[in-house]
């Protein structure tokens, strides 16, 4: 499989590969998360001043950088345990929760998409945006909670 690849194996073979790419993985969710969590808490109400296009626009880029960083990482990190990763029922929840956290970004946009614009005219906006937000938040700390229990269960 996938751990016979050469990065796999060496992932594996060396004492400080596996360990560096796992702080690369740390820091991408670091930046992924508190990108996000900056937005939803945003969403939620909090530092209600701060117009929520102009907070999307210095923040979302981040979201990319640490998405991609994040998800790099976590592909090589993978390449090492992928038989033991996937026979994981967290591992397969980690995933799931990943693209649930997903498809709620993806819905908010489409949904809410002028609320930045006009964020007083439709009170629904903000019962979205609240859900949104709030869900967004639980998948996240969902994603995290389950990459560290992967390493006890």
């Amino acid at each position: 499989m996938i751990e016979g690849t050469a990065v796999g194996v060496a992932l594996r073979d060396s004492l400080w590969l596996y360990p560096a790419v796992q702080t690369f993985h740390l820091l991408g969710i670091a930046l992924l998360f508190g990108s996000i969590a900056v937005v939803d808490l945003r969403l939620l109400g909090v530092s209600r001043t701060l117009p929520l296009r102009g907070l999307e626009r210095h923040v979302l880029p981040w979201t990319g950088v640490g998405m991609g960083l994040a998800a790099l990482s976590g592909a090589l990190l993978f390449t090492a345990q992928a038989t033991e990763y996937l026979a994981k029922p967290i591992f397969v929840i980690k995933l799931a929760l990943i693209a649930a956290a997903g498809c709620n970004a993806v819905a908010f946009h489409l949904l809410c998409e002028d609320m930045g614009s006009r964020p007083r005219q439709d009170p629904r906006h903000h019962r979205r945006a609240r859900m949104a937000g709030a869900l967004s938040l639980i998948l996240w700390i969902g994603v995290i909670t389950c990459g560290r229990l992967l390493a006890y269960l």
